[in-house]
């Protein structure tokens, strides 16, 4: 995500003698979501962005020049990754790997070995150490609440062989079992559900508006559209609705990773 909007917004207020905070009170915001924007760390939606332009009189610049919620860009994870951790909430969906942040070094190492174009050593360990650096947002005993949907196909799938997937699936579990995490799975038989076509992570904050991640074979988009997020929200909720409860999860999750050779 390039940053010359927030740089134009920063100069616009600096220029017009505010402070973060006073711009924040003026547009009905808060300062925090400022800085954020203003850091490239984010992108106001169209109603904080009228309001801006409004306090910042500058007609209906910002409004027009808000970065397209379509594009999708080569280094579109960043943002979301920094976001990732400011999050006091995390919903997952994954339809064919483990999410990141659940994910084992070996399952990544696997996951990140299968990248085309190719990747030498060097840079397949560093992007495995970036993914396994991500996970210690589950350290925090409490933030974020995760919840993690995954599709029957993500188990099926055996990814760096029958070790490494007996390994991961039982990591899973393990921190499924304390409580610090929800897993819930889609089974096969549930047939077509609103979530199929990608991966999809919903995320909240504390102090700022959710917002909404989807990923394709070297394509994401974040979303920070309310209508957009509200509806990605539902279609999560629709989905999770035909899963399978936690405990029924946890023993099918265990059932696969017996049959990948797990023994306890």
């Amino acid at each position: 995500m390039t940053n010359t909007y927030g740089d134009w917004l920063r100069q616009k207020r600096e220029t017009a003698g505010l402070t973060q905070q006073q711009l924040a009170d003026r547009a009905i915001m808060t300062r925090s979501h400022i800085a954020h924007i203003e850091a490239g760390r984010r992108v106001p939606s169209k109603e904080d962005a009228r309001r801006l332009d409004r306090v910042l009189g500058t007609g209906n610049v910002l409004s027009s020049f808000l970065p397209q919620d379509d594009v999708a860009t080569a280094d579109y994870f960043e943002a979301v990754r920094v976001l990732e951790q400011q999050a006091v909430m995390i919903r997952e969906y994954a339809s064919a790997y483990f999410p990141g942040i659940l994910q084992t070094k070996r399952y990544a190492r696997a996951v990140l070995g299968a990248a085309f174009p190719p990747v030498s050593e060097e840079e397949r360990d560093r992007r495995v150490v970036t993914r396994l650096e991500r996970a210690k947002i589950l350290e925090d005993p409490v933030t974020p609440v995760v919840w993690v949907l995954l599709d029957e196909a993500v188990l099926r799938r055996p990814v760096g062989g029958a070790d490494v997937m007996a390994e991961q699936i039982m990591h899973i579990v393990r921190i499924a079992e304390t409580g610090r995490i929800r897993v819930h799975l889609m089974p096969f038989d549930v047939g077509l559900h609103p979530l199929m076509s990608s991966m999809l992570t919903l995320m909240w904050f504390e102090d700022q508006p959710p917002l909404a991640y989807g990923e394709g074979e070297r394509m994401g988009r974040l979303h920070d559209s309310p209508s957009v997020v509200r509806e990605l929200q539902t279609r999560y909720e629709l989905a999770l609705s035909d899963a399978l409860p936690l405990k029924e999860s946890l023993a099918l999750l265990r059932a696969a990773a017996k049959e990948y050779g797990h023994h306890d």
